[in-house]
């Protein structure tokens, strides 16, 4: 997956109100970028870090850069919580993620549960496969941890692929590491035990259990090899 071309290389000032960062770009202007991450993003928005924003065509946009990666632990990282969906579609249709292969079918956001859009649903003539797809950018000691935050709605979304299982349908939640130092996938216990309580019910109750590191470079993210995941 090619990111935005091109892209603005500058030192973040600081995250705030959630969805916005104040970056100063190299030239010295500072600018107030959107933020398209939800979580805390522990350990990728301290002050100083090196950032790169996109920039996008739509005059009316009240903030026209978007915070697309971060230079931190001495690696790139993609924060940008929209790509994963595209990076797993990508994935599949490429033949990286053998695990989803064989499917006639990919649809996106497509409502399902209760009040729920399931990230890709897949079909084919072996039925439905849903997939709920999660970033992950928090690293500690090379193992990749998830949620960077208490998640109630992480938890909603396995519960419901959990519904998905009961109906006799495929359910997938789907990790995707946007950084290369993440050698494995666990729940991060110590900042969400709830979450990571459901993960295994899910996994005990069939929801299938994946995870993906990606490649992340200045010009380019893609997903390369699977991981473990260790409960």
């Amino acid at each position: 997956m090619k990111l935005p071309h091109p892209l603005f290389h500058g030192t973040l000032i600081r995250r705030y109100q959630r969805f916005l960062a104040d970056v100063e770009l190299d030239d010295g202007t500072v600018v107030t970028a959107h933020t398209p991450n939800t979580g805390s993003m522990m350990g990728c928005a301290t002050p100083g870090n090196r950032v790169l924003l996109s920039m996008s065509a739509n005059p009316g946009r009240k903030y026209p850069h978007s915070w697309e990666l971060v230079h931190a632990d001495g690696i790139w990282v993609g924060i940008n919580t929209q790509l994963p969906n595209l990076l797993v579609r990508e994935a599949i249709e490429n033949g990286t993620v053998a695990e989803l292969g064989g499917y006639r079918q990919i649809r996106g956001e497509v409502a399902y549960g209760s009040g729920s859009r399931i990230d890709l649903l897949l079909s084919g003539e072996s039925g439905l496969c849903y997939v709920e797809v999660k970033n992950v950018t928090l690293v500690r000691s090379r193992r990749a941890l998830f949620p960077d935050a208490v998640s109630a709605r992480a938890q909603k979304h396995l519960r419901e692929l959990m519904e998905m299982v009961s109906l006799g349908h495929r359910a997938v939640n789907f990790f995707v590491v946007q950084r290369e130092d993440g050698e494995a996938v666990s729940p991060a216990d110590a900042i969400d035990p709830a979450y990571g309580s459901v993960l295994r019910e899910a996994k005990a109750y069939g929801v299938e259990l994946l995870a993906y590191q990606a490649s992340v470079t200045r010009t380019e993210v893609r997903l390369v090899r699977p991981i473990p995941i260790i409960l």
